[in-house]
């Protein structure tokens, strides 16, 4: 299957569960919230243009937001995680790791450890920044921190139980465009 097709099925299927299921989940203790989609940007290949990166989160983040009605609200973090990851990438992995043979970021290509910092790293950018965006109406300090600790730990549950179900094989990087 063409790697075009496999992302845009991750990006309507991610879209899909996030809306039908996650968000119709109360949320627990008024400080959890599920949300799962963003793994769409982490899953993204490593060669993928700076400025397409940009366009597919900005996208991926805006329809996300017409289905909750929310514009902007998701739009926002899947930017700032789509600007910040090949940054992540470059600072946790040596270039010549992610250049030699896999096309994009998972357990099989960088290994365990390395994935889950990623994953961590940015699940905490983009958590942080959607509820400072949220923290700014109501200006609870212990609330904007203990919804962002909550939310990412209830997010990195929710990726790793995903990264486990829809294991997904390393694709090996071809000379051929």
């Amino acid at each position: 299957m063409s790697s075009i097709i496999k992302i845009i099925i991750n990006f309507l299927f991610l879209i899909l569960i996030q809306v039908f299921i996650l968000n119709r989940v109360p949320p627990l203790h008024q400080f959890i919230v599920p949300y799962l989609y963003f793994i769409f940007i982490l899953w993204l290949p490593f060669s993928i243009n700076r400025v397409l990166l940009l366009l597919i989160a900005f996208v991926f983040g805006l329809s996300l937001d017409y289905f909750t009605g929310t514009l902007g609200l998701h739009a926002a973090p899947c930017v700032l995680i789509a600007y910040v990851r090949p940054f992540v990438l470059s600072f946790i992995i040596r270039q010549e790791t992610n250049e030699i043979s896999y096309a994009a970021p998972s357990f099989k290509s960088m290994g365990f450890t390395l994935y889950a910092l990623y994953v961590a790293l940015l699940s905490v950018i983009h958590n942080a920044y959607l509820v400072l965006i949220e923290w700014l109406q109501k200006g609870d300090f212990l609330y904007f921190l203990g919804k962002t600790m909550a939310t990412t730990a209830v997010s990195l549950v929710l990726i790793l139980i995903t990264e486990m179900l829809l294991f997904r094989k390393g694709e090996f990087r071809t000379n051929a465009g």
